[in-house]
C-alpha cells in the first residue's frame, strides 16, 4: 500500500506510544493509513521521528514512513477517522480528558487497554464515554492474543473488536485487518473487557508458580481455575459466558501466561523469589497492568459476591507481604478442593 498518495491517505490518531500502541500503529500503517503516534515525551517523540523506531519500547523494528510521532494532541486527532487509545489504565481518564475538545464526532474511537479504572472500578469504555461524552454504544474495544513484539513484526495474529454497534465494530474491523491481523468481531464488550483485564492477574500467578518451579502440572490448575474466575466475574457483570471460550478469553489467557513476551508473566515470575514489588516495577519499567487490576478485581469480587480465589491469594503477595510460596501452596489446596466440590 505504500503507492498511496499521502494527500489522499486516511488517517489515524493512536495514543500513546508505548509498545502496544506503536504495533497497532503499524498494523494501521501498512493497511494504508497516516498515522500521528501521540507521546508526552518530546524526546520520544523526536527520536521515533529521526530513527523510524520505538527503541525505548521495540527497539530494533523499523516503522513505516507513514507513522509520525507528536506531542501535539490536536494535531494527532485533526482529520483522524480513528482514534485509537492505547494510554494504561490508570492514565486513559487523563488522555480522554485531554483528548476530548478535539475529536470529530465522526472519529471512530476504539480502545486497546486491557484493565480497570482502580479508584472507581470502571471498565475503560465506561471512562471513554463519560470523558469523550459519547454513547457506549458508539465505542469499540480491540482484545486477544497479541504481544506487540510479535505484531510489529508481522507474525500471525488474530484478535477480536467488541461494541454493541455491529457498524462500528465492522470499520474497526476493516481498518485493522490484513494477512498478518486477523479480526472478528463481537456484540460482548463486557465480556471483552472483563477478560482482557483478569487474564493478567492470572499471568502474574502464572509466573510466580513457573519462578517457583511448580511445574507444568500447577500451572495448567491455575490457567484452568482461572478462566473460572473470569467467568465468574464476568457472567455477573453481564458477560455472555461464550466470550471467555474465544479469543479474548481462553486465547489471551493463555498467551498470556506462557509467554516471556507478557510483563505480567515476568513481574510474577521476578516476585516469587521474594523481591520487593515496588523494585520488581521499577526493573520492569513498563506498565504491569495486572498489578491494578488485581486490586480492581479484589473490590469487584466483593462488589458482586463472587468467590475469585487467585485474585484473592495474588492480592495478599502484592498488598500485604504474603509470602509467594505460601500463597501458591495455599491456592492450589484450594483449587484441589475447590474442583472437587464442584465436580460432586
Amino acid at each position: 500500500m505504500t503507492n498511496t498518495n499521502q494527500s489522499t491517505m486516511r488517517r489515524a490518531a493512536v495514543l500513546v506510544a508505548g509498545s502496544w500502541g506503536t504495533a497497532l500503529a503499524s498494523v494501521l500503517a501498512n493497511n494504508g493509513y497516516e498515522v500521528l503516534l501521540w507521546t508526552r515525551s518530546e524526546e520520544q517523540a523526536e527520536g521515533i521521528n529521526r530513527s523510524r523506531e520505538n527503541s525505548k519500547f521495540l527497539p530494533g523494528v523499523k516503522l513505516p514512513d507513514t507513522i509520525r510521532a507528536t506531542t501535539d494532541l490536536k494535531q494527532a486527532l485533526q482529520e483522524a477517522e480513528l482514534a485509537l487509545f492505547v494510554a494504561p489504565s490508570g492514565a486513559m481518564r487523563e488522555v480522554a480528558k485531554q483528548a476530548a475538545p478535539y475529536l470529530s464526532p465522526d472519529t471512530l474511537v476504539v480502545h486497546a487497554t486491557k484493565g480497570f479504572e482502580t479508584d472507581t472500578l470502571k471498565r475503560m469504555t465506561t471512562v471513554l464515554s463519560e470523558e469523550l461524552e459519547r454513547p457506549l454504544e458508539q465505542l469499540v474495544v480491540l482484545s486477544g492474543p497479541s504481544h506487540a513484539e510479535e505484531v510489529i513484526r508481522k507474525q500471525p495474529t488474530t484478535v477480536v473488536v467488541a461494541s454493541a454497534n455491529l457498524q462500528a465494530a465492522e470499520q474497526a474491523q476493516d481498518a485493522l485487518m490484513n494477512t498478518d491481523f486477523r479480526v472478528y468481531t463481537n456484540p460482548d464488550v463486557v465480556g471483552v473487557e472483563v477478560a482482557g483485564a483478569i487474564k493478567n492477574i492470572i499471568a502474574l500467578g502464572a509466573g510466580l508458580t513457573d519462578g517457583l518451579n511448580f511445574g507444568d502440572n500447577a500451572k495448567a490448575a491455575l490457567l484452568t481455575r482461572g478462566l473460572a474466575e473470569i467467568g465468574r466475574l464476568g457472567t455477573a457483570m453481564g458477560a455472555n459466558p461464550l466470550t471467555f471460550a474465544g479469543l479474548a478469553g481462553v486465547g489471551d489467557l493463555v498467551v498470556t501466561c506462557t509467554s516471556k513476551h507478557s510483563r505480567n508473566w515476568r513481574a510474577g515470575y521476578m516476585l516469587a523469589d521474594g523481591t520487593p514489588l515496588e523494585e520488581v516495577l521499577s526493573r520492569m519499567g513498563m506498565v504491569v497492568e495486572g498489578v491494578r487490576t488485581t486490586r480492581a478485581a479484589f473490590e469487584l469480587a466483593k462488589q458482586y459476591d463472587v468467590e475469585m480465589p487467585i485474585t484473592f491469594q495474588l492480592y495478599e503477595v502484592l498488598f500485604a507481604n504474603k509470602a509467594p510460596r505460601t500463597a501458591v501452596e495455599h491456592l492450589m489446596g484450594r483449587l484441589r478442593t475447590h474442583e472437587i466440590e464442584e465436580i460432586g
